[in-house]
This record gives structure tokens, C-alpha cells and sequence, in this order.
């Protein structure tokens, strides 16, 4: 059964875009999810994909806060 709610396509493709992954495949992961926590809902997927697309993106902040601060302790230990 395929889910073409606008606004749940949308949080699927920013959450694709966040992890460099396909559009199906991020769909893919929201529907795993869904299965484990039993949601047959739309608007807990909705908020399954908010969810995974938050911790997509505070995983890709905190990595390059990390690389940011290893490139900075580099330069430091240079001078």
C-alpha cells in the first residue's frame, strides 16, 4: 500500500537528501521503523520520518562539529 501523502513524501526526501541515500530507501527505513513500533497510522509515519530526519541531522552536525575541532587542534598543533 502505497503512501502518497504530500507532506510524508517531503520529510522522506529530506531525510534521503540528509543521509546521501534514495528516495525509496529512506521510505524504506520510515517503514521499518513503523513495522517495529507497530504504526499503521500516516501521521505517526509523518512523525516517524520528522523524527529519523532530526537524528539524521544532529549525527551529520555533530560529525562535522567533531572534523571542524580535529582540523582546528591540527592547526594549532602546527603553529
Amino acid at each position: 500500500m502505497p503512501l502518497e501523502d504530500h507532506v510524508y513524501m517531503k520529510l522522506c526526501a529530506e531525510l534521503a537528501s540528509c543521509l546521501s541515500i534514495s528516495l525509496a530507501s529512506a521510505r524504506r527505513q520510515v517503514e521499518l521503523v513503523a513495522v517495529r513500533e507497530g504504526v499503521k497510522d500516516l501521521n505517526q509515519r509523518k512523525l516517524i520520518a520528522q523524527r529519523l530526519l532530526n537524528e539524521a541531522r544532529t549525527s551529520k552536525n555533530s560529525s562535522k562539529e567533531a572534523s571542524a575541532s580535529a582540523q582546528l587542534d591540527q592547526l594549532l598543533e602546527a603553529l
